[in-house]
């Protein structure tokens, strides 16, 4: 399999990391810029079997080379209103509104709401919001030119809820072939194995339903118990410090390539 890698992602530290992998592993890959604003890859190549990876933008523009295998996963069951169907009170985020950014919400007194882009999952960083820091985050962003956040851009707002740790799984084949902690709250003790509990979790989620051949699926302990924080798109997840880089390709590379 040939992947075609995006070297301009400045918002990911461990992207070299894929670098390191495709050399280790002998696996043909190419470079290639992407500007924001690109409406189609420039790429030319007789190959077909294709995957690539970087930012959201070239995810997007990938579904457009309908005859790349496996190419690109962007879209489809990753949104919220598909998988949710399957997931239901198993995610985090259970109950959500959608909205454009622009849109009042209606808040309750003392309320703090988790607020994160609807379908262009890389426009901002989803985080707990007061009413008063949403606000001066919507005016800012939108006074903003230089970002890609505009008065009719989709987001999603539910009830904030406290987590104790969060962990990110890399599934293909049905597999989870990786997984990590990337965040620890409340002073919980560190660990460097995603806990058994929390992998047999995400085993019975994917056994509920396998939403794409390769995806990313984000993890939580809960006072409730484990729940999915949300669903990633593999072609523009990023790596964590913990990430093993090196299985996760060796893993995408023999599982579309067989």
């Amino acid at each position: 399999m040939y992947f075609l890698i995006q070297a301009n992602v400045y918002l990911d530290p461990d992207h070299y990391k894929i670098f390191n992998a495709l050399e280790e592993l002998n696996i043909d890959y190419e470079v290639i810029n992407i500007p924001p604003t690109a409406e189609k890859i420039e790429f030319e190549s007789g190959r077909k079997d294709i995957f690539v990876y970087g930012s959201v933008t070239i995810a997007r523009l990938a579904k457009q080379n309908t005859d790349w295998f496996p190419g690109s996963f962007y879209g489809g069951n990753h949104l919220y209103e598909t998988y949710s169907q399957y997931y239901g009170e198993n995610l985090l985020n259970h109950k959500v509104s959608v909205h454009k950014i622009s849109e009042e919400l209606v808040w309750k007194k003392n309320e703090e709401k988790f607020i994160k882009p609807y379908s262009e999952a890389k426009i901002f960083t989803g985080r707990v919001f007061k009413e008063a820091e949403w606000k001066d985050f919507v005016f800012e962003s939108l006074e903003n030119q230089s970002n890609r956040i505009t008065k009719d851009s989709m987001v999603q707002a539910s009830e904030a809820r406290h987590t104790i740790k969060e962990a990110r799984l890399w599934i293909i084949g049905g597999q989870i072939i990786d997984g990590g902690y990337y965040k620890f709250n409340d002073n919980v003790p560190f660990e460097e194995k995603v806990s058994e509990d929390g992998l047999v979790f995400a085993n019975e989620m994917i056994r509920l339903f396998n939403l794409e051949e390769a995806f990313v699926m984000d993890i939580c302990l809960t006072d409730g118990g484990w729940k999915i924080v949300e669903i990633n798109c593999i072609n523009s997840s990023g790596f964590y410090p913990n990430t093993n880089v090196k299985s996760i390709i060796k893993a995408l590379s023999m599982y579309f390539s067989s």
